[in-house]
């Protein structure tokens, strides 16, 4: 069964649906008047995706997130030793400072641990936690503001690269392969 797992992060937590990136400029398609909480959502979701993404590709990662509940700090565990800087970037993209955007961020994290483990099966083993994120990787990707530098954050370029935000079929092709050889 696959799910998007961004857009019901989103929905469950009644946030506005979210906006592609344009591959060429780099830039939120149709950003022109967009409320500053749809700025939020539109860097915050997509980042803590990535860095669920990246935190699972370690054995001990994947193995703390099946551990984990919704009352884990996930905040410090994805974003080890950068979590100001990405709140502050997030806050910063999104023009929000007078809210409490920790507690918004980790709000989104705490939903996301709670989607996938209702998506993944009651035996899962940590290569299931890997697979499961290297399948929305694609997804999330075309959602990331590339405004937020969040492949330097994470010390992963290929999370800012905009070939990674392209779709149609040689895109969707190449973005299978890779998938391919991260699942092995």
């Amino acid at each position: 069964m696959s799910i998007n797992l961004l857009e019901i992060v989103q929905k469950n937590l009644g946030y506005p649906t979210l906006q592609k990136i344009d591959p060429n400029t780099q830039v939120v398609v149709a950003d022109d008047k967009k409320p500053d909480e749809d700025k939020f959502s539109q860097a915050a979701i997509p980042a803590v995706l990535a860095a669920f993404y990246k935190y699972v590709q370690s054995d001990a990662g994947a193995a703390e997130f099946l551990e984990g509940t919704s009352h884990t700090n996930w905040l410090s565990k994805i974003f080890p030793d950068k979590k100001k800087a990405v709140v502050e970037t997030i806050s910063s993209y999104s023009q929000q400072s007078d809210e409490d955007p920790i507690s918004k961020v980790n709000e989104i994290a705490c939903e996301t641990v709670k989607v996938v483990n209702e998506n993944l099966p009651a035996d899962a083993s940590i290569k299931d936690v890997k697979v499961f994120f290297s399948h929305q990787r694609n997804t999330f990707l075309l959602y990331l503001p590339a405004a937020l530098n969040m492949g330097e954050l994470l010390n992963d370029d290929t999370l800012d690269d905009n070939t990674n935000k392209m779709e149609g079929p040689v895109s969707s092709l190449m973005h299978s392969i890779g998938n391919a050889f991260d699942n092995h």
